[in-house]
């Protein structure tokens, strides 16, 4: 009864925040919203380049964090946690997992920005998302490796491969639906973080499209804290509740595709 009611209790909350949400941003919600550029600090126009600096950041730290996690989930599958270092190694990806994100955000600013000098860098921003979202991708793809029957390894050792050969013709093949899906749940993580980017990679106007790496961009959670501030004014924040709205969708098919693949990309490798 009672985990009836917590439940009943976790799903209510959640479909009245999504349903206000959504029942307040769908009216700012156009072509022009979407492919237009703020303007006015976000008081008029749209959030194409906030759309934009967003995919660019969370799509550049996936490139980066994937290869990272790929090697990390072998390392750890090597010693797996019966052995001091594994253990070592998995409680340390659950510690860094836990790490508030704001953490990540003064890690950047104290060591890229004022130590290394770098500036305000979407680049360094994607790094920073990237370390976030490791432990994720790390451990979804080790889970699926772990999960490979011992039997393909027997017989691929038996057909006489070598370990590089069963690593690269065996178990990564087969653990592909772990590294798909942690990615798309680390991308989902991501794209919705305004801490860590905050004071590395964000500027909260007057950006478009970065021609270097050192450069700021204008992001979606930014651009809804800019808007949040200016709440007294009803067009600010009308377009507050559409950018919330579009961030939501984006948050909510990342996830989608990560159920998507897991299932589809799970059931190729059984066969």
């Amino acid at each position: 009864m009672v985990l009836r009611a917590s439940l009943l209790i976790c799903a209510g909350t959640l479909i009245f925040l999504l349903g206000s949400i959504f029942v307040k941003g769908i009216g700012a919600i156009s072509l022009q919203f979407l492919f237009m550029p703020a303007m006015e600090f976000g008081k008029s126009g749209g959030v194409f380049y906030q759309i934009l600096g967003s995919m660019l950041m969370v799509l550049v730290a996936a490139a980066l964090v994937v290869p990272l996690a790929i090697g990390t989930s072998l390392f750890q599958y090597a010693f797996n946690t019966r052995t001091s270092i594994g253990y070592l190694l998995e409680q340390s990806l659950y510690a860094l997992n836990a790490i508030p994100s704001i953490t990540y955000g003064i890690f950047g600013l104290i060591f890229f920005v004022n130590f290394l000098n770098t500036g305000i860098s979407w680049f360094v921003g994607s790094m920073i998302l990237a370390i976030m979202m490791l432990p994720t991708t790390t451990l979804s793809t080790y889970q699926a490796m772990v999960a490979i029957p011992k039997i393909y390894h027997e017989n691929a050792a038996a057909l006489g491969l070598s370990k590089s050969q069963i690593i690269w013709r065996v178990t990564l093949p087969q653990s592909f639906h772990g590294i798909v899906t942690g990615s798309l749940i680390g991308l989902a993580r991501a794209i919705g973080e305004t801490a860590p980017i905050m004071f590395i990679a964000t500027a909260f106007s007057g950006v478009s499209v970065p021609k270097s790496l050192v450069e700021p961009v204008s992001t979606l959670p930014t651009h809804i804290l800019e808007l949040a501030q200016q709440s007294t004014d009803p067009q600010a924040l009308q377009n507050a509740w559409g950018a919330s709205l579009i961030l939501v969708l984006l948050v909510s098919g990342f996830s989608l595709l990560a159920l998507f693949a897991r299932s589809r990309l799970t059931g190729r490798g059984q066969k």
